[in-house]
């Protein structure tokens, strides 16, 4: 490789990337963006003909069977299939979406009311044959959660841990059986 005067070039060893200065026998001086100047040998260099961003994703394929194999790859199909127009009833069982003020409730009353709302949106679900809801019930302690869970065994569903992606730690997902009647 044969570098001269205003190559681009980067260092193998380092993360440092400049414009060639200087070019005395084997020692290449290589000026960096913030101007400092760095002595390497020839054998510590390469030369850089695009930046990575300018490269596209199959760029320095040149192999013709590797194309032709990138080219006829069939289309994986997946085992996991979303409904486009899949209903998903969302309750937020947080006790500050539920009523304005919670003045003169105890934590006692506060979950009745947390799961009064459940069962009546659990029955919702099942008279509309809603198939998914999704309750919002938060981390904490626990209770609201394991009582929730406790409810749901009265009911012909399934139940789960929500998508940690969307929701975190604090939310049940619920698959609502529904009579092929």
């Amino acid at each position: 490789m044969r570098l001269e005067i205003g190559d681009k070039v980067a260092v193998l060893d380092d993360v440092l990337k400049g414009v060639v200065a200087n070019v005395n026998g084997d020692v290449i001086s290589v000026k960096s963006s913030d101007g400092m100047i760095f002595n390497f040998t020839k054998s510590e260099l390469v030369k850089i003909d695009k930046e990575q961003h300018e490269l596209t994703k199959y760029s320095d394929i040149n192999n013709s069977l590797l194309k032709e194999k990138i080219t006829a790859a069939p289309l994986k199909k997946s085992l996991f299939t979303k409904e486009k127009n899949e209903v998903v009833l969302e309750v937020d069982l947080h006790i500050n979406k539920l009523i304005k003020s919670t003045r003169g409730l105890d934590n006692y009353d506060m979950l009745n009311l947390q799961m009064d709302t459940a069962k009546r949106k659990i029955e919702y679900a099942i008279n509309k044959r809603i198939p998914k809801i999704v309750f919002i019930h938060g981390v904490g302690e626990g209770v609201l959660k394991s009582e929730l869970h406790y409810l749901l065994n009265n009911y012909p569903v399934k139940y789960y841990d929500a998508s940690y992606k969307k929701y975190g730690l604090g939310a049940t997902e619920v698959y609502v059986f529904q009579n092929p009647n």
